[in-house]
């Protein structure tokens, strides 16, 4: 009987996402994916720089993520760029979808992983960051580096 603390292994992940979004509420999806496109993700093929989910029509969807073809797919391999159906329960969907009915929150995939066999997609609700908003983090990561820093050289 598998335990509560499964290993994930992540096969793709939006580290950009953090930069430009304030990551708020996270949820767990799951994915219907094609044969060769299962393949291609456990590869670790799958880019999600560009990529957005959204609620269209009360089912939630994870749009512009691109899965690379399967090196040994034949003629039945997939389209790299397709809207892919995530499986959420229908108070989560509800729940997101008034969520990006607020003003400038957007659903965003942050990583893709694998957890007891079947792959996973987090998507964040998330909100844009300004410029300003994008120093200040780096201003701030950048300080609490050199003080790591300074502390690792008086011990």
């Amino acid at each position: 009987m598998p335990g509560k603390d499964v290993p994930l292994k992540i096969l793709s992940d939006n580290r950009k996402a953090g930069h430009d979004y304030f990551l708020m509420d996270r949820f767990e999806a799951g994915m219907v994916l094609t044969g060769t496109e299962v393949k291609a993700a456990k590869d670790g093929k799958i880019q999600l720089k560009e990529a957005y989910a959204a609620v269209l029509g009360n089912e939630a969807w994870l749009l512009n993520a691109h899965f690379s073809q399967y090196s040994h797919g034949n003629r039945e391999n997939h389209p790299p760029i397709r809207n892919r159906k995530l499986l959420l329960h229908r108070k989560e969907i509800d729940k997101l979808l008034g969520q990006t009915r607020e003003k400038g929150l957007s659903l965003i995939p942050t990583k893709i992983y694998l957890k007891n066999g079947r792959i996973k997609c987090e998507i964040a609700v998330a909100k844009g960051k300004k410029l300003h908003d994008k120093r200040e983090t780096e201003r701030a990561r950048t300080a609490e580096a050199e003080a790591r820093a300074e502390m690792r050289r008086r011990a």
